[in-house]
Formats: structure tokens, C-alpha cells, sequence
């Protein structure tokens, strides 16, 4: 019984309720300043229910998706249906992405590297699959800069990756982008507005493949 309420929350409530509460009009924002410059080929991590998909220009040449959670296709699918950018939906983890070396342009994760169990993984297929000039963008909440917040996500951690289906308050995107290989290109940290210190706090960003000799630095 505990197993099928746990994948009902996963597969129903849960893309449900994160598809209502990502979808304000801060986050609309936040998302449309990220993505303005995207061209070429993208990929996404953590696809969600599609709620980036309005906000790419028309520089954009296709997207491809990754995201693990059967509950959010059906919403996703629809937006896509809407889009006239083309979009190859799959249902997969960023932890093993299915594309050559070097194809995207744009690698792009929103609220996502949160969630992903092996993040090291998760960002080294990032890296692998980036062309050497290509960018990674990202917009994640994270540990605080300020002590006592991060004392409070510290604590309630545990309580959010229950309900937050694997969310953690906790992770420094500072530090863990760069030790998977990238360079920082632009990163900006603040709080979101109208949202609790301890979720709020984004680090919103660009970062390139590191290379060594010619090839990108593993």
C-alpha cells in the first residue's frame, strides 16, 4: 500500500501541485531571462511539465528532453503540441543521456539539479554532451550564503526530500559546477522573491566546458 501511495504522490500529486506553483509570474521571469539567448540545439534536464517552453526564441533549432517522472508527460506533451519549436520528449535521467559527445549548443536545467541522486554524473553527461563553446544554463535553488539560513535548510532537508519527490535545500551549485568540469561564465545569487529563505535562494547562471589539450577536461 505504501509503494502505491508513494508512486501516486510521484506520478500525480506531485507534478500537479509543482506545475501550480512554478508557473507565477516570478518564475515566468526568472525563466525568460535565462533563456533569451538560447539558439541551435538545446537539451533540458528535468523537462518537468514544459514550463520553459514558451520562453525560448525562435533561434532555437530543436529541443531534446530529459526527465524521469511519467506524471509530468501528459501537461508536457500538450505544450509541446502548442510549440512551434520541435521537441523530442523522453522519458530518461540526466544521469545517462543518450546523445553523442559534443552535440548541443545550450545545455539548460531550471529547479532541477536539486533532485538528481548522482549529480556528479548528472553534470559530467552535461559537460560530454556540450559542444566545446557551448553553455550551460542554470537557475536552481540551493544552500545559502547566509549561516542561519543554511542551518534551517540543513535541518528541514530531509522533510523536503520527502515531499519535495528527492528535492534538497542544501546543494552549492558555487562549488559543484565548477568541480564537474565547467567554468563559471556568469553566476548571479539572490533570494526569489515572495518565497521562504530557505527555498528561495537561487543561483542563476552560465558556465563552458572546461578543455584540456583540445578536449573537454572530464
Amino acid at each position: 500500500m505504501m509503494k502505491v501511495f508513494k508512486r501516486f504522490y510521484r506520478e500525480v500529486v506531485f507534478p500537479w501541485g509543482m506545475d501550480k506553483v512554478m508557473s507565477s509570474k516570478v518564475h515566468a521571469r526568472a525563466r525568460r531571462d535565462l533563456l533569451r539567448n538560447t539558439g541551435g540545439r538545446v537539451v533540458e534536464i528535468g523537462f518537468g511539465t514544459g514550463l520553459n517552453l514558451a520562453h525560448y526564441p525562435d533561434t532555437v533549432e530543436k529541443i531534446w528532453t530529459a526527465d524521469p517522472n511519467p506524471g509530468h508527460s501528459g501537461r508536457a506533451r500538450e505544450r509541446i503540441e502548442a510549440s512551434s519549436i520541435p521537441v523530442e520528449y523522453q522519458q530518461l535521467s540526466g544521469e545517462r543521456l543518450p546523445f553523442d559527445d559534443d552535440f548541443f549548443d545550450f545545455a539548460v536545467s531550471t529547479w532541477t539539479l536539486c533532485s538528481i541522486d548522482d549529480l556528479s554524473r548528472a553534470l559530467a553527461e552535461i559537460h560530454r554532451v556540450l559542444k566545446p563553446e557551448g553553455r550551460f544554463l542554470f537557475l536552481e535553488h540551493g544552500l545559502s550564503s547566509e549561516a542561519g539560513v543554511a542551518r534551517w535548510q540543513n535541518r528541514l532537508n530531509g522533510l523536503q526530500m520527502i515531499f519535495g519527490d528527492g528535492c534538497r535545500l542544501n546543494r552549492n551549485f558555487r562549488e559543484l559546477i565548477p568541480a564537474s568540469g565547467f567554468q563559471m561564465e556568469t553566476l548571479d545569487e539572490y533570494y526569489q522573491e515572495r518565497q521562504a529563505k530557505c527555498v528561495a535562494y537561487t543561483y542563476r547562471g552560465a558556465a563552458i566546458p572546461r578543455k584540456v589539450s583540445g578536449k573537454h577536461e572530464s
